[in-house]
């Protein structure tokens, strides 16, 4: 019964992860000014899926500033998080 579990919270952490690797892309997308609606209705829809898991993470790590960039820590440890949660699982 395990394996079963196992075996499906590992395919769930692995699309999590490529939500988040989305997640990224979108952002530097934005970032960098791409132009399409499209960008903005992928922007929504991993943002609502990663955003659960990033919030109480960033109550506690917030984003580092450097003049106009920003780096978001809390993404850094959801995601690196995830890895391992996945690599245990499996």
């Amino acid at each position: 019964m395990f394996g079963v579990v196992g075996f499906v919270l590992g395919w769930l952490l692995t699309l999590f992860i490529l939500v988040m690797i989305g997640r990224m892309i979108v952002d530097w997308a934005v970032t960098l000014e791409a132009r399409g609606d499209w960008v903005w209705k992928v922007r929504r829809v991993t943002h609502a899926v990663t955003e659960p898991a990033l919030a109480p993470v960033r109550k506690v790590l917030p984003p580092l500033r450097f003049g106009g960039f920003g780096l978001d820590l809390a993404f850094t440890v959801v995601f690196i998080a995830a890895l391992i949660l996945r690599s245990i699982v499996w």
